[in-house]
């Protein structure tokens, strides 16, 4: 029944203009550019922000761009608010940008498209949505198995001509199955697995990265800001874990993030470890793909314009401190073996 008031909804909003078909936008390709996008989202704001709690419930908009080879692109599609916290606290929350309904859409064949934007409409969520997009571009520099992002500098133009235009940056993701497929696996959706069942290596890559970032907002049981892939050839293999969804790390910073109680750390730039003990040749191993980063990690940071000089200054220093813990014995002893979790 939904999916048959969500077609109906695409038929209505799209009775009144043409539809003709666009050229067809390469899903790696998209993902693998760097130039940001400039591009406007139109919708009814009020409508959308009023009925954003409703779940499943799907809103027309288009969406238009023009792309580094020119290709000017006006999509009808449909809107969904994803989330959890940030839908309802947030002004400006997650979406989804529906394209299956249109086959003319250039993004049809990614069926849909998950869109972050910033939290509130001020310059310092800007900061920390351009903060979490760096973040998924470091990890993009540490696993292949990692999230690709692609940056929009974004309009919200209200359909209805009653509010003021929005413009902020914003971010598209990846989608998991192509991401699974570059790797050469398949998106996990079977049973859950506890977290020292999944790939040994890569999870203890994982666990590093996060606390590099200061993110403890991350669970492999329950599936938080986790997703599995499963190799493709080898059934036997464990699967292995992707971490995304990075507000509330202290490396974003942003006002809202706050750990959890039970951890016993005060605030979210307290980095805290939440993997289990491995040995010290594991552990040196992991080291070593994080300290031949280092340079382009930091080079990343400082060679982006958009970041005002606070904020690299900010995000430098939190990571001194991480590289300053991996680089000394006694301190990689003490955090990731005698004060690891063990269950």
């Amino acid at each position: 029944m939904k999916s048959f008031f969500a077609a109906l909804l695409f038929l209505i909003i799209t009775s009144s203009s043409i539809t003709y078909a666009q050229k067809s936008i390469d899903k790696v390709k998209f993902f693998t550019d760097t130039a940001t996008i400039n591009a406007t989202l139109t919708f009814n704001i009020k409508k959308v922000m009023a009925e954003k709690d409703k779940v499943g419930r799907v809103f027309p908009a288009t969406f238009s761009c023009k792309l580094d080879d020119g290709s000017e692109i006006n999509d009808h599609l449909l809107l969904e608010v994803r989330g959890h916290f940030r839908r309802g606290y947030c002004y400006l929350p997650p979406l989804k940008l529906i394209y299956d309904k249109n086959p003319a859409s250039a993004f049809y064949s990614f069926k849909s498209i998950k869109l972050v934007s910033t939290c509130m409409t001020t310059w310092q969520d800007d900061q920390n949505l351009l903060k979490e997009y760096m973040i998924y571009k470091i990890y993009n520099m540490i696993s292949d198995k990692s999230f690709r992002v692609r940056l929009l500098n974004l309009s919200y133009q209200d359909s209805s001509g009653k509010k003021k235009t929005i413009k902020q940056h914003a971010f598209m993701t990846e989608d998991i199955k192509q991401l699974a497929k570059r790797n050469g696996c398949v998106d996990w959706t079977g049973k859950k697995f506890a977290t020292e069942a999944t790939d040994r290596a890569q999870t203890t890559l994982v666990s590093v990265f996060e606390y590099m970032i200061g993110n403890t907002d991350w669970s492999v049981p329950v599936c938080h800001n986790i997703k599995l892939l499963h190799s493709k050839t080898d059934s036997l293999t464990r699967p292995y874990i992707v971490p995304y969804d990075f507000d509330y790390s202290g490396f974003v910073n942003t006002t809202y993030a706050v750990p959890d109680e039970r951890l016993g750390i005060e605030s979210v730039r307290d980095r805290l470890y939440r993997g289990f003990p491995r040995s010290v040749e594991e552990l040196n191993a992991i080291m070593a793909i994080f300290n031949k980063q280092k340079a382009n990690i930091y080079a990343a940071i400082n060679s982006f314009s958009l970041f005002t000089p606070a904020s690299k200054k900010e995000m430098t220093n939190y990571l001194d401190e991480f590289y300053r813990t991996i680089n000394d014995q006694s301190d990689i002893r003490s955090t990731f073996i005698d004060n690891a979790r063990t269950q």
